[in-house]
């Protein structure tokens, strides 16, 4: 009797502890640069984070040993839905949504740039993320029309391809650049972030 008691607190205090830490919306600034896997843009078992939350489709947070990181997509920009002080924008739960589809439970490699700080003034590791196919996560949010190019003050490694890839996602009316989806007055409104 003593040791199924035993093994059922256990299991117990197991299960709330991992419920605590996977809903709690914390995000963790002890994550080094000399923790971030090689640039190989085919991700192996050795070097894959687990994707814990998407917050929205530019922020996620990941799991790093026992701590959960939240991590900012570097030269992306989607259409808000969590901010308090503004309104959901147009295409945003869409954006949500397919990176929830995409990445929620997923193992993926993240890259920082040289060229970029270590995190922005938020606290979020600023990354690229890699499926583990090798695509490149940020590059198809834009391209299928999910996502803004964003650059924040500096240049970055992918900014042309990124650029690129808005340029034909407008062209070939693509998720949020699809006739009729959002007026051109939220879409300045949105890219003026």
């Amino acid at each position: 009797m003593k040791k199924y008691l035993f093994i059922t607190s256990c299991t117990l205090l197991f299960a709330c502890s991992l419920v605590t830490l996977l809903s709690s919306p914390r995000h963790v600034s002890t994550f080094p640069m000399r923790d971030f896997v090689p640039v190989s843009p085919v991700a192996t078992t050795s070097n894959l984070v687990a994707v814990m939350r998407v917050v929205d489709g530019d922020t996620i947070d990941i799991a790093q040993g026992e701590q959960v990181v939240r991590v900012r997509l570097i030269g992306i920009n989607t259409p808000e839905t969590v901010d308090p002080r503004r309104p959901v924008e147009c295409f945003g739960k869409e954006a949500s949504l397919h990176a929830q589809a995409v990445l929620e439970g997923q193992w993926v490699r993240i890259e920082g740039d040289e060229g970029q700080d270590t995190y922005d003034k938020y606290g979020r590791l600023l990354a690229y993320v890699y499926l583990s196919d090798g695509t490149l996560f940020n590059k198809q949010m834009i391209a299928d029309g999910y996502a803004y190019e964003y650059t924040y003050r500096l240049p970055y490694k992918f900014q042309k391809v990124f650029k690129e890839a808005e340029r034909s996602a407008r062209e070939e009316g693509k998720g949020l650049w699809a006739s009729g989806v959002c007026d051109e007055q939220n879409r300045k409104h949105s890219v003026a972030k």
